[in-house]
């Protein structure tokens, strides 16, 4: 008897549903390598947001996507099935960044795009950038731990379900992280209060 399902059209991954995931692993697991390229497909934009809002930056979202989907390719074998591979991959793109970030100690982790957006092309003033400069150094300010999840609510809008299991921790201790990031930025930037408001 055959324990195979009956083959369907996946070459269409807008077809897919969530549940799919599983299956297309599956049958990279049993050595169909062409279903890792629909996972990428379905996935790279999601992933590549993860990584400009988290390192600000244009030019290294390609490049740390690709190490995302090459980290991914080499240890997919050994997925285990036990949470959605959307949680795995998310993990596996925030460490990306997280590596990042200490490699190279970028500052501008939070600089929000909507200043792109209504720029119209002017220039900013240096009042600013001044401003946006102590933004930055104050959330370089922050313990990792407390920064991570704070970008994932406030500028990805990650549920706390979807960061805990993101970050591998319970829920109350995402919201505790989240409190004490909002709580520490509030007193890392109390002195420049007069030039914020």
């Amino acid at each position: 008897m055959k324990n195979k399902k009956k083959k369907t059209d996946v070459q269409l991954p807008q077809i897919l549903n969530l549940d799919d995931d599983f299956s297309l692993i599956k049958r990279f697991i049993d050595g169909d390598e062409s279903t890792f390229n629909l996972l990428v497909l379905r996935h790279k934009e999601k992933v590549r947001n993860i990584i400009y809002l988290t390192l600000n930056n244009h030019e290294l979202v390609d490049d740390i996507a690709q190490e995302v989907f090459l980290t991914v390719y080499k240890n997919l074998k050994r997925f285990r099935f036990e949470s959605q591979f959307t949680t795995w991959l998310y993990r596996v793109t925030i460490n990306k960044c997280k590596d990042h970030l200490r490699k190279i100690k970028i500052r501008s982790i939070f600089t929000p795009i909507k200043d792109e957006e209504e720029d119209f092309g002017y220039s900013i003033s240096p009042d600013e950038k001044d401003i946006a400069e102590i933004v930055r150094k104050a959330i370089d300010q922050l313990p990792e731990k407390l920064k991570i999840p704070l970008l994932l609510k406030d500028i990805e809008g990650l549920s706390y379900q979807e960061i805990a299991e993101s970050i591998q921790c319970e829920i109350g201790t995402v919201k505790s992280r989240i409190f004490r990031a909002r709580e520490g930025l509030r007193n890392i930037l109390k002195p420049y209060e007069s030039e914020l408001m």
